[in-house]
């Protein structure tokens, strides 16, 4: 069923009401990922490096440049449109 809700989604409490949950959460949109994960931007750091280490993961993903070392804070709706690509880890580079 499609209403004037953002992006058409609608949700209701149980099966039998009819009071629709506004939500806009899409899984599909959110990468999965976990602290200490590399992840590439699209676009480049002012020092040049374009690889990140997720450092925090809440409402908002905490990374650390893995060139200059500067953290920021991002949004998980920011970060899944900057994001490129999740790197594998070391430890499964080795295996």
């Amino acid at each position: 069923m499609r209403s004037n809700t953002p992006h058409g989604w609608v949700k209701y409490r149980s099966s039998h009401s009819k009071v629709p949950i506004l939500s806009r959460y899409n899984p599909i949109m959110l990468p999965e990922i976990e602290i200490k994960d590399i992840v590439r931007l699209r676009k480049p750091h002012p020092c040049g490096s374009y690889e990140w280490r997720v450092t925090r993961l809440g409402a908002d993903i905490g990374l650390e440049c893995l060139g200059c070392g500067r953290r920021v804070m991002l949004t998980r709706r920011e970060l899944s449109r900057r994001l490129k690509i999740i790197l594998p880890k070391e430890d499964e580079l080795g295996e």
